[in-house]
């Protein structure tokens, strides 16, 4: 038996900011005995709520599901126990694999290195049983492999996301600097909002941040168009358990009224790509259009959220301190009783906004170190 069939431990990779809302999710799909560490969360599952946690989470980048883990002082003994492992217990030499590893305060210095050495293993382990070799891919592969070490105790799982689960399926195009679909889906969980109020958002760009509001709102699986998961790689996969699963989280989804979520944009591409990208989400019932926010009539009453342009961004000149000034005006002039959440790119214009903010929450959106502010506008 593998590691996580002995004690049912998984651990999902999680940004440490929202690292909170992820561990209510995980509890809600039925994950037990949940706690935080570096990276991430560990916690354990039944299979059933395994393939339910995957195929609903807004805010887990992968779910790796550990295979064994050792003493590890060299790249020769990790090759020796990686050889002993099964491997066509996972994967077959017509099967492609990928591996990123992760390695601190150890005898073996470098990531990439212990990475090839366990590729090393694999593929002799075939070649030497079978003739035959499986080949590496490392944008789609068929499997996608983890090896952990720190402080010379390794530890290699199977990533039961098979890639990161961020990449929903909605998003065939993009617009300059997209944001990520979980930070966009834990900016939508910080509202607070339920679907009871009015969601508009002023800068749309691709429609991300709709997307997530969508999907939540209507109780929609974030996984809803993934065609595939790495945990139908692992032995003990139960096909009928996961069709199971799936229609019963699918049963939950309910209808959303057109005119509930709204974006808009001032670029006509932008809104292109969003109504694209929203097209291909079921039962998608949210409206874009293409107008300078400055121009909206009154937004009162309503959940306003909004991911403004910043210098990174938008990779031009422009002035963003007279735009900023201009979005607290319009804030504070057309939305009386809404309540406004704002992602500031570069946290400098938090200043210049010239609004009280209730929270300010740090969220990372790639490199930059972002803010989340609320503010409550009377």
């Amino acid at each position: 038996m593998y590691k996580y069939q002995k004690d049912q431990g998984f651990f999902a990779q999680v940004p440490n900011e929202f690292k909170n809302l992820a561990q209510e999710e995980l509890i809600f799909w039925g994950a037990e005995e949940v706690r935080p560490v570096y990276r991430g969360l560990f916690f354990k599952a039944s299979k059933k709520n395994l393939y339910a946690i995957n195929y609903s989470s807004f805010l887990i980048s992968r779910i790796l599901a550990p295979l064994i883990s050792f003493r590890c002082h060299s790249d020769r003994y990790l090759y020796k126990q990686a050889y002993q492992i099964n491997w066509e217990d996972f994967l077959s030499t017509s099967d492609t694999l990928a591996i990123f590893a992760n390695v601190s305060h150890s005898n073996i210095k470098h990531s990439k290195f212990a990475a090839l050495r366990l590729k090393d293993a694999i593929v002799d382990y075939f070649r030497d049983k079978f003739g035959e070799r499986p080949s590496i891919d490392t944008i789609n592969p068929d499997l996608w492999l983890n090896l952990y070490i720190n402080k010379n105790e390794a530890t290699i799982s199977l990533d039961t996301s098979g890639g990161s689960l961020h990449r929903r399926g909605y998003r065939q195009e993009t617009v300059q600097a997209p944001m990520m679909e979980t930070l966009a889906a834990a900016i939508v969980r910080y509202t607070d909002w339920q679907g009871d109020l009015p969601f508009y958002d002023l800068c749309c760009g691709s429609g991300t941040i709709l997307a997530e509001a969508f999907l939540y709102a209507s109780n929609s699986p974030a996984g809803l168009l993934r065609s595939k998961f790495g945990f139908q790689k692992l032995p003990d996969f139960n096909e009928t358990l996961w069709s199971e699963v799936k229609e019963k989280v699918k049963q939950r989804i309910k209808i959303i009224p057109k005119n509930l979520i709204v974006g808009s944009d001032l670029d006509f591409d932008s809104v292109k790509t969003a109504e694209k990208n929203l097209s291909l989400i079921p039962g998608n019932s949210i409206e874009v259009r293409q107008i300078d926010l400055f121009d909206l009539p009154n937004l009162k009453d309503r959940i306003i959220v909004c991911n403004p342009p910043y210098g990174k961004r938008i990779g031009q000149q422009m002035d963003l301190d007279s735009f900023y000034k201009r979005l607290g005006d319009f804030l504070k002039q057309k939305c009386s009783g809404s309540i406004a959440y704002i992602y500031f790119g570069d946290r400098k214009y938090l200043k210049k906004i010239g609004l009280r903010s209730t929270w300010k929450k740090q969220l990372f959106n790639g490199g930059l170190d972002g803010r989340l502010a609320k503010f409550e506008l009377y």
